[in-house]
C-alpha cells in the first residue's frame, strides 16, 4: 500500500531531508583525488549527529556506515575504505537521516578530480534522468511515467538501466510502498496522488547492464566492471506536481 502523507509529516521528512542536503553539500567539498571515503564516513556522522538526528544507514539490516560510497564499477551499497581517492575516479554516496522518527535519503554522483569526457556525459546523463523522473510526478499521472522518463533518456543516451535496483517510498520507514523501477512502460501503474513522497533515483551503467554482488553480501558491481552512476532525491508531490525536499530551503 502507497500511504499519502499529512503537511506535517511532509514538514517531519523535509526537516530530515535538509539534513541529508547539508552533509552532501559537505561531502562534495571535501572530495579530491588523495581522501578516503571512511574519512568521509566520519565527516557524514558527525553533521548529522550534530544536527540532533541519526544516520539512516548505520546499522540498517547490518549496514556498518552512515554513507553508501560506491567507486567506479561499484553500483549501490559500496562500504567506506581506506583506499585514497584517485583522478577519474567515479564516485557515489548515498546518505540517509532520521530525525524525530521520518526519513530523509539522497544520494549524488561526482567525478573526482577531472573526468574525460565520456564519463562526464555518463555522470550528467544519469543526474538528467533524475530530473526527467521527477517531471513525471505530477497527481493523477501514472508511476509508470517515472520510470518510462528515466529509461528512455538513459538508452537513448546509449547507457544502462541497473534494473535490480530503483527508486521507493519513504516517511516513517526507510523504504516503503512503492518500488520504482527504473524501467518501464508510460501510462502504466498507479495513478499518482497528492502527499506521496518518492525517492526518485536512477541507476545506471556505463556499459552492460548485468551485475554482480560483492563477498561482503552488500556491494554490487558491474560484471563488466565499467563505471555505475546514481543520484536520488526526497521528492513530495503536492497540488501543482512535484516538491524536492533534499534542496536547500530555510
Amino acid at each position: 500500500m502507497i500511504f499519502r502523507k499529512s503537511l506535517d509529516q511532509i514538514d517531519r521528512i523535509r526537516d530530515s531531508c535538509r539534513i541529508v542536503y547539508q552533509v552532501q553539500q559537505k561531502l562534495k567539498k571535501l572530495v579530491e583525488p588523495g581522501i578516503c571515503t571512511l574519512e568521509l564516513d566520519a565527516v557524514a556522522e558527525r553533521t548529522i549527529r550534530a544536527a540532533g538526528a541519526l544516520p539512516a544507514f548505520k546499522g540498517y539490516n547490518g549496514f556498518p556506515a552512515s554513507i553508501c560510497a560506491s567507486n567506479n564499477e561499484s553500483i549501490v551499497h559500496g562500504f567506506p575504505c581506506k583506499v585514497p581517492l584517485s583522478t577519474g575516479d567515479i564516485l557515489s554516496i548515498d546518505v540517509g537521516v532520521k530525525l524525530n522518527g521520518y526519513f530523509g535519503d539522497g544520494a549524488f554522483t561526482l567525478g573526482v578530480g577531472d573526468l574525460d569526457k565520456d564519463r562526464k556525459r555518463f555522470v550528467e546523463t544519469t543526474q538528467e534522468c533524475l530530473v526527467l523522473g521527477i517531471k513525471e510526478m505530477m497527481p493523477d499521472g501514472h508511476l509508470g511515467n517515472i520510470s518510462h522518463a528515466i529509461q528512455t533518456h538513459a538508452e537513448t543516451c546509449g547507457f544502462s538501466v541497473i534494473r535490480e535496483y530503483g527508486g521507493h517510498g519513504i516517511g516513517k520507514k526507510l523504504h516503503e510502498a512503492p518500488h520504482i523501477n527504473n524501467y518501464g512502460i508510460a501510462k502504466k501503474g498507479p495513478r499518482l496522488k497528492v502527499g506521496y513522497v518518492f525517492c526518485i533515483e536512477p541507476i545506471l551503467g556505463m556499459g552492460e547492464a548485468e551485475i554482480k554482488h560483492g563477498d561482503d553480501h552488500w556491494n554490487v558491481f558491474t560484471k563488466d566492471r565499467l563505471p555505475a552512476a546514481h543520484f536520488e532525491h526526497t521528492v513530495a508531490i503536492n497540488e501543482n506536481g512535484p516538491e524536492i525536499l533534499t534542496l536547500a530551503k530555510s
